[in-house]
């Protein structure tokens, strides 16, 4: 089995996949404050959502930035690690990323729950990447 870096189309597609990613925010004083989170990935941005006033979200503000890493589980692996600046907005929210996540009935029932958010929008500067079977 060969190591290697992937490709730009390869990393974008392998990005655009359903992943549940790790998200990593500075903490100051502590180590990286890393989460899972749900997200998709189009034109170039990762966008996810957050609940206003949560941890994620002050941090994210304040730091300006973030890396998010996602991975396969199982061989052969694979994985995309992005980082960059993140902006927060209160962008709509997006049940589509519920269903993504848990298919079209729970998707819809947990997307529409009413609930607001904060969308928080990543644009990838640096990349980093591993296909374990290349």
């Amino acid at each position: 089995m060969a190591i290697g870096p992937m490709t730009k189309d390869q990393r974008e597609a392998f990005l655009a996949d359903v992943h549940v990613g790790i998200l990593a925010i500075d903490e100051p004083g502590r180590g990286p404050f890393a989460l899972p989170i749900w997200y998709v990935y189009e034109e170039g941005e990762v966008r996810a959502w957050t609940m206003p006033g949560t941890l994620k979200h002050r941090l994210v503000e304040a730091a300006g930035r973030a890396t998010l890493t996602v991975q396969t589980e199982t061989p052969p692996y694979r994985y995309v690690s992005v980082e960059g600046p993140v902006v927060c907005d209160d962008g709509p929210r997006d049940v589509s990323v519920a269903i993504r996540y848990l298919g079209e009935k729970l998707g819809t029932a947990y997307g529409g729950s009413g609930r607001g958010g904060v969308r928080m929008r990543l644009t990838p500067e640096h990349w980093r990447t591993a296909d374990y079977d290349r």
